[in-house]
């Protein structure tokens, strides 16, 4: 008889600590901000139990360029915040990107734009999958929509820095880091990793190597521009996930992550006790955005809802990918507010009710 798995009550900030923790990572830098406070505690409290290191540091900027050195030197590294915190780290993460370092953000989001609030926002999508800082780069992002999720991505995120050399996004908002769920700590399993025969550990021994992201000599950068190019061309080969609920012969296909997706998953159930068809596409990972799936979904028999909590990010991707054969809508709004599942129905509602 197998023995029952125990199942952890725990609030999503603190199960993304966990599971870096478990992930073997070496060092956290963060700063407080609402609301991702809990994870900063979490590490503050345990990374010293295990004899890693934890520093809160004075400020966003001295957080992500903490981050860096610890990369630089071969080290599993993250940091944390939530909206204006991750836009103080966004030099950092352009320094991150362009000497190739493996690193963990992550971005508990909140009401925006300026200081706004502290409530659930998904307003940094843009943000998030446009590279944000300056220069031509981008950073794989990964989305869950539930603590289980979330902890499971974190894992992820480590071992796709790592596998790729490049800085990734674990993206939430203040309801998934702050609400409590059960959930079972996968046992780590690292895949096959590349040695770190880039990092800095002193030069005894072997010939001097450089990290830099600074190319002045004639055609330097275009050719480190074209090998990011080549590397970010092989993650939208081989990271794309996505979930899809009862897509195959829906009328109307919305499309969300994170807890809006959570609450769509609730409409779509609603809606097909009444016989509507209606499916969810849920998009896992941001960037690389799963525009060939949805693109294989799209068809004049059907519409597209993006429903988000912004005043409309993520719809540009679902309106890219649908590209023109389908009629795409949107619901959503700012302010740091949740919207009601009975809003998100009705929505819905009103999108079947236009036709074909």
């Amino acid at each position: 008889m197998t023995a029952a798995v125990e199942k952890v009550p725990i609030c999503g900030n603190e199960a993304i600590g966990e599971a870096a923790i478990r992930a073997g990572c070496d060092c956290y830098f963060g700063y407080p901000i609402t609301p991702q406070n809990e994870l900063t505690a979490y590490m503050a409290k345990h990374m010293p139990a295990h004899g890693r290191v934890f520093i809160q540091s004075e400020s966003e900027l001295a957080a992500i360029n903490m981050v860096y050195g610890a990369a630089v030197v071969g080290k599993r590294a993250m940091t944390s915040s939530s909206s204006p915190g991750v836009s103080l780290k966004q030099e950092g993460i352009s320094y991150l990107a362009g000497s190739r370092l493996p690193a963990v953000i992550v971005n508990m989001m909140r009401g925006g734009p300026g200081l706004g609030n502290i409530g659930p926002s998904q307003a940094d999508y843009f943000q998030a999958t446009r590279g944000g800082g300056h220069g031509d780069y981008r950073t794989p992002v990964l989305a869950g929509d539930s603590v289980q999720e979330l902890a499971e991505l974190t894992m992820t995120a480590f071992d796709l820095a790592d596998i790729y050399r490049t800085p990734v996004l674990v993206l939430g908002d203040g309801v998934l880091g702050q609400m409590m769920e059960p959930i079972v700590f996968p046992e780590y399993s690292p895949p096959s990793l590349p040695p770190k025969d880039w990092a800095l550990t002193g030069a005894a021994g072997r010939k001097p190597r450089m990290i830099r992201s600074l190319y002045l000599g004639e055609g330097s950068l275009r050719a480190h521009n074209d090998l990011l190019q080549e590397i970010y061309r092989r993650i939208e080969e081989r990271e794309v996930r996505y979930e899809d609920l009862d897509c195959a012969d829906a009328e109307l296909i919305m499309v969300a992550y994170g807890i809006s997706a959570r609450i769509c998953r609730e409409v779509v159930r609603r809606l097909r006790g009444e016989g509507l068809r209606v499916g969810l596409f849920r998009p896992i990972t941001l960037w690389p955005f799963p525009v060939r799936p949805l693109a294989e979904l799209a068809s004049p028999s059907r519409r597209f809802l993006a429903v988000e909590m912004s005043e409309g990010q993520m719809v540009d991707d679902v309106r890219l990918a649908v590209n023109g054969r389908a009629p795409v809508g949107f619901f959503g709004y700012g302010g740091g507010e949740v919207f009601e599942v009975e809003e998100v129905e009705e929505a819905a509602r009103a999108e079947l009710e236009k036709g074909i």
